[in-house]
């Protein structure tokens, strides 16, 4: 949508795509590197998660301490350089990391809404991705998507938490799948309406195309449609399936987005 905005060459939006992707990867794979230093007891307690590494410990505290620092240093070293241009978009990045990402595997201790603060780590990167390509914030468009995809977040992020629901309960993880108890499905569907409102409303203050409400907007909601009409919530594998099915919701919304820059390119130049 930033491209979008100001026309930006399609060299230049390839080369940011590559960048913000490898950085995305490297803070990604540091923050559940963190999240399973801070969750290794509640992972012993939890039947899904008691295989893993630093649960069983296979792999040492001390040992993924020093991996998260590697990923760590890599990425602050590299963050001028992934971000353009500095140090205005560079100091919202900052903020993604703490307190956004740093806090959030503390959340489900102290709130029962730990996937709302992972909605706002987990899409931070657009507002610095819009500052980043634009070089100032649009209130109206990233506002607006930025509220839609927290939404779609604490969607996906419930559905995910859902596989753990009886586990959690005597662990003492907080969730909004706990929270929401049987009125999970209705509330969630509040949710998913919510995002496809605000990718609409964003894409009408952009001044978007015709591929982006058809693709993205018409899209995401029946995509929604399908994931809401067949999920069963207390079916396990099925959680998982619709979890994991969330990234082709992203597909969706980057095709929609990317059709309607290139044939502006097309057109405009």
């Amino acid at each position: 949508m930033a491209a979008f905005s100001v026309n930006l060459p399609l060299n230049n939006l390839l080369v940011q795509t590559f960048m913000f992707a490898i950085g995305s990867t490297i803070l990604h794979s540091a923050a559940c590197i963190l999240n399973d230093i801070c969750d290794r007891d509640f992972d012993r307690k939890v039947e899904r998660t008691k295989h893993r590494p630093l649960a069983t410990g296979v792999i040492s505290v001390a040992g993924a301490i020093i991996l998260l620092s590697v990923f760590r240093m890599f990425f602050y070293t590299n963050l001028p350089t992934l971000l353009t241009p500095p140090p205005f978009s560079f100091l919202w990045g900052l903020i993604g990391i703490f307190p956004l990402h740093a806090l959030y595997p503390l959340m489900k201790r102290w709130t029962w809404w730990p996937q709302a603060w992972l909605g706002l780590a987990m899409n931070w990167g657009y507002l610095v991705g819009w500052i980043s390509v634009t070089g100032t914030m649009n209130n109206e468009v990233v506002g607006t998507f930025f509220i839609g995809t927290v939404c779609w977040t604490i969607v996906y992020d419930t559905i995910y938490a859902c596989q753990d629901r009886k586990d959690d309960m005597t662990a003492g993880v907080k969730s909004t799948a706990l929270l929401f108890g049987s009125w999970i499905r209705s509330i969630l569907c509040l949710f998913a309406i919510a995002f496809v409102g605000c990718v609409f409303v964003a894409g009408v203050y952009n001044q978007q195309g015709m591929y982006f409400f058809i693709i993205s907007v018409g899209g995401a909601a029946m995509f929604f449609c399908w994931q809401f009409l067949t999920w069963d919530v207390n079916n396990v594998n099925d959680c998982n399936a619709k979890f994991m099915a969330n990234g082709n919701m992203g597909i969706i919304i980057w095709s929609g987005m990317f059709l309607d820059y290139y044939f502006k390119k097309a057109v405009y130049g």
